[in-house]
């Protein structure tokens, strides 16, 4: 689940599901097709995201879908419901884009639909937006993040060169969630089990041997973990603030839009707390 900020509204497409997968029992592959992709476009980010427009519940909207209409003619309560979710796979020939989800069984807006929605029925979404991708002149990379980063985890594994050196930390809830990725990398697979979220993940960053050269690192999941590592990484590292793509893509007990709209006060509390112990070099 991949999100950023925008500076400008994100164009709006709207496409057919063409197909779905249980990758795994928590895990649930959607590719869209159609027509309405003609215009679409994912480049080199490895942390591409879409924002998937959920229509109220009875409510049509006008056609072509406008955001900026609806906002204007429609009271709030009507307004489609936003989530956001990676790119996994953009293929411009086929025009067919690949989102996974994580699913929580019915909890949630688009986990269920992503369960249940079928062959040639219609999704709106905004994007793509992204800011990350792999520096091919790092020495090294830190990939560490939680189910919802796994999609641009192994985006970018896909995308790295064979041969480059590469740390990959993903948390799951066991070993019946493990995906194949196509990658020559050894992706670390911890099993959460009945441990605290993103516990696993802050123990074994904690407990690597950083190589020697220069890291660009990414890491994303629920935020409480991602302040932990970004401390360790920030602070008892010195990792440069421009080598490091680090987020909280969600948060215990909110939903997105809870979440976003206290994202921004949160991480300046965090970075608040850090700074002062932040290393003067970096």
């Amino acid at each position: 689940m991949a999100e950023r900020p925008e500076r400008r509204a994100p164009k709006t497409h709207s496409a057919q599901v063409v197909r779905t997968e249980r990758l795994t029992p928590h895990m649930q592959r959607v590719v869209l097709g159609g027509d309405g992709l003609a215009e679409f476009t994912a480049g080199t980010r490895t942390d591409h995201y879409v924002k998937l427009q959920f229509p109220a519940k009875g409510v049509t909207y006008p056609e072509p879908f406008d955001m900026q209409r609806i906002r204007e003619e429609f009271p709030r309560d009507q307004w489609p419901v936003t989530r956001t979710y990676t790119v996994r796979a953009w293929d411009p020939e086929l025009r067919e884009l690949t989102l996974d989800f994580v699913l929580h069984g019915d909890e949630g807006i688009a986990g269920p639909w992503a369960m249940r929605v079928q062959p040639g029925e219609t999704v709106v979404f905004g994007g793509p937006g992204g800011a990350y991708a792999p520096d091919p002149d790092a020495d090294w990379h830190l990939l560490v993040g939680d189910e919802s980063a796994l999609p641009a985890i192994a985006c970018t594994l896909e995308a790295l060169p064979d041969g480059a050196k590469v740390y990959a930390f993903v948390e799951i809830a066991g070993p019946q969630e493990e995906q194949k990725i196509d990658s020559d990398v050894e992706v670390h697979w911890l099993h959460r089990g009945d441990r605290p979220l993103g516990q696993a993940l802050v123990e074994a960053v904690s407990a690597l041997e950083f190589p020697t050269g220069r890291v660009q690192a990414f890491v994303h999941g629920e935020a409480s973990f991602v302040k932990d590592l970004r401390r360790l990484l920030r602070v008892e590292h010195g990792i440069p603030r421009e080598d490091l793509s680090i987020s909280g893509y969600w948060r215990l007990g909110h939903n997105e839009d809870g979440w976003q709209a206290s994202k921004r006060d949160w991480n300046a509390r965090v970075e608040a707390e850090q700074e002062t112990a932040e290393p003067a070099a970096s």
